[in-house]
């Protein structure tokens, strides 16, 4: 049996252009998510967050297929990221950032294939943040999105294309209801900073 590659399969909401900002309306989709606050490149929780998350999703993708289910890769990770002043987001003050870090899950994963994985990586690993993991639905509906290439420091021109966009259209978008998302399609530990592939995402309301 081929392997399943979802960015493929939803390669609209996971291949947008790196030069104009598109609309997209995002389907409700399962994570596994984990909850933390501070600066995701100094912050000892973020990265206790990633050591959680993607043991967790590669015990559910073997176990799914183990069981005769099918063969799927690894989704990439996301971030959701807000502030109680969202002045703070915009200036950059990264201690004072919330987030949710979390990996997308096929439908074929249930709550009792999640409750599993959680119980057998805990029992042989037992990573620092395994208590804090969650499976939960996120139903993010009409965003606006375009592909970063480059440094994470580098986004703020993309980020204002999107806000442009979303404003000339007539949409509105706040910064707590409606998350800046991100979605990174390269491995931050081996890729160099200026070939860096990242989805940029703001979800809004007209």
């Amino acid at each position: 049996m081929a392997k399943i590659d979802y960015k493929k399969e939803l390669k609209e909401f996971y291949s947008p252009s790196t030069k104009e900002v598109s609309a997209v309306t995002a389907p409700k989709m399962n994570f596994l998510m984990v909850d933390g606050k501070g600066d995701p490149n100094t912050s000892k929780e973020f990265a206790d967050a990633i050591e959680t998350l993607y043991p967790v999703a590669y015990t559910i993708k073997f176990a799914i297929k183990k069981s005769g289910g099918s063969d799927f890769g690894i989704m990439p990770l996301e971030g959701l990221w807000w502030s109680d002043d969202m002045d703070d987001f915009v200036l950059g003050k990264k201690d004072n950032w919330f987030w949710t870090a979390m990996i997308m899950q096929p439908e074929c994963v249930t709550k009792e294939i999640f409750e599993a994985a959680v119980v057998a990586v805990k029992a042989k690993k037992n990573p620092v943040s395994i208590d804090k993991i969650r499976f939960e639905s996120y139903d993010e509906g009409r965003a606006a999105q375009i592909m970063h290439i480059g440094p994470f420091a580098d986004e703020a021109t993309n980020i204002k294309k999107i806000h442009d966009y979303i404003t000339n259209i007539g949409g509105k978008f706040e910064g707590k209801a409606k998350k800046h998302h991100e979605i990174y399609l390269s491995d931050m530990r081996k890729t160099a900073p200026g070939k860096l592939k990242t989805i940029v995402r703001q979800p809004f309301i007209i």
